[in-house]
């Protein structure tokens, strides 16, 4: 699947044109530095999760759908907290390390037990298993972020970045 991120003033853009020639977008607000589902691709593609965001979208879901998919299914909420369905197991588990890749976008990298140990505190809030971080896939996920958000802040406002969805093997 190719994806085109465009960025925008107060959102950004995304296209994301599927292996069978459809196409899915949405517009989705800034939340830092990087565009949060760029995060989102670099953390599924290194971990290898199929049924993450990315994963979803390249299924046919509609990236506007899959929060809705996720609230039906128990994503964890202050009002809503319960054990997830399966089927959203590793969306929270993406999400959740998509939430610690951003705190190290905006404050450093932290030692691997200190990120395995915030990680465990998410996965723990969203009733989900444990993924294991290990210094290999942390640094890929660190390298890859470094990489796109060099490229992504000399971008101009309407200028975009493209990514190349594969499933993992």
């Amino acid at each position: 699947m190719k994806i085109e991120i465009v960025k925008g003033t107060r959102e950004d853009r995304l296209t994301a044109t599927r292996d069978d020639g459809s196409v899915a977008q949405c517009t989705f607000p800034k939340k830092g530095p990087v565009p949060h589902d760029a995060v989102h691709f670099f953390v599924e593609r290194t971990f290898g999760f199929r049924r993450g965001f990315w994963g979803m979208v390249a299924g046919g879901v509609s990236p506007d759908d899959v929060g809705a998919i996720a609230s039906a299914a128990g994503h964890a909420s202050a009002s809503k907290a319960h054990v997830p369905g399966e089927e959203i197991v590793e969306l929270l588990q993406a999400e959740r390390l998509v939430e610690c890749f951003e705190a190290e976008i905006w404050g450093g990298p932290a030692e691997l037990g200190t990120l395995q140990g915030v990680a465990d505190a998410g996965f723990a809030q969203s009733f989900g298993p444990s993924v294991s971080l290990d210094q290999a896939r942390v640094d890929a996920v660190r390298s890859g972020l470094s990489d796109f958000s060099a490229a992504w802040k000399a971008l101009e406002t309407g200028q975009s970045m493209r990514l190349d969805w594969r499933e993992a093997e």
